[in-house]
């Protein structure tokens, strides 16, 4: 059993996954603050990949970095790089479909922070740095871990964007995604199901994990307000 789709597959979400936690983060905080019309407007606009099927997101994609088309002529002139059709291809296509789960619920948590918080700590005196990493993301934390978790295994399956804009080529492209679909195309039930029985596996630990995480984080105050406030 070639690993390969395995350790591809982990690289491509945790590096779409590390990407989105804190693109994801500096939006939703952005937009939390903005006013209603521009919020409403944007909103509709961040989290279209949600809604949109995985393989119109893949088109669009190789509209955009496509050989042929503006920024993938002009990477591929330049730097002589192939937006497409290689392995790092996949991260483009997962960053994408995964962000509206972290822009979201990262939003969700920021909106029902207690802006008295903030307001008593800019009292006395601390910074707006302080104030938002020791004490609205600590406040936060059990949203954003969420969505950062869900983000994780969305993009560990992740499959018809990927499959557009990376393809499949064994050893080089294959996600346990797209490993499944050859394999189930060539009719290797068997080998077929022991790689959903894979991506299931690690979904069901990572879903777990999240899950002890929050219950510990509950029990725990966020540690800028202990005694500074």
């Amino acid at each position: 059993m070639d690993l390969y789709p395995l350790w591809n597959s982990l690289r491509i979400a945790l590096i779409s996954t590390v990407i989105i936690f804190f693109v994801g983060i500096f939006v939703a905080y952005c937009i939390a603050k903005a006013p209603k019309l521009i919020k409403g407007v944007l909103d509709v606009i961040l989290t279209l990949p949600l809604v949109l099927p995985p393989t119109v997101v893949g088109y669009l994609l190789l509209r955009v970095l496509g050989p042929k088309r503006v920024i993938g002529a002009w990477f591929l002139s330049t730097f002589g790089l192939k937006l497409t059709m290689t392995w790092w291809s996949a991260i483009f296509a997962t960053t994408v479909v995964i962000f509206p789960l972290m822009y979201r619920t990262a939003r969700g948590a920021f909106e029902s922070f207690d802006q008295t918080l903030a307001y008593s700590a800019q009292s006395v005196g601390l910074s707006n740095t302080y104030i938002f990493w020791r004490i609205r993301m600590p406040y936060c934390r059990q949203g954003i871990l969420a969505g950062t978790v869900l983000s994780f295994a969305r993009a560990l399956g992740e499959y018809g964007a990927t499959s557009m804009i990376a393809g499949y080529t064994p050893g080089r492209t294959a996600t346990i995604s797209t490993t499944v679909y050859q394999l189930w195309r060539t009719n290797d039930d068997v080998l077929a199901f022991k790689w959903v029985l894979v991506n299931m596996a690690i979904s069901f630990v990572v879903l777990l994990t999240v899950n002890m995480l929050e219950k510990n984080a509950g029990r725990r105050k966020p540690a800028g307000l202990k005694g500074g406030l």
